[in-house]
């Protein structure tokens, strides 16, 4: 039976996959979150870009503000929930220290 420390040098390999999928699925779902949010607000299908020319600056920094908000929420659930998984399944949490996440 592999011990605390063997499970813990074993975590990385482990999470990674998992944590790319994750990520990936992840981003989809707030990128169809935001949509539908920004379509509820402004009634458009299209949310302004940075680089539309015939966009103001308060269409631009509203839909980036809340692009970002929806973002950070669904990355945070997720990091979260896939974190108490490997911790149930594994006995180990991903990552302990401070500062070696991806921020």
């Amino acid at each position: 039976m592999a011990t605390f420390t063997q499970k813990k040098q074993n975590l990385p390999t482990a999470y990674k996959p998992l944590g790319f999928a994750l990520s990936w699925g992840g981003g989809r779902l707030a990128t169809t979150a935001f949509q539908k949010t920004w379509k509820a607000i402004r009634h458009e299908d299209d949310a302004p870009d940075a680089l539309d020319r015939d966009r103001r600056w308060g269409e631009i920094l509203l839909a980036a503000a809340i692009q970002g908000a929806i973002f950070a929420v669904v990355r945070a659930v997720i990091d979260r929930t896939s974190a108490q998984a490997v911790e149930r399944r594994t006995g180990v949490w991903p990552d302990h220290t401070k500062g070696k996440g991806r921020d």
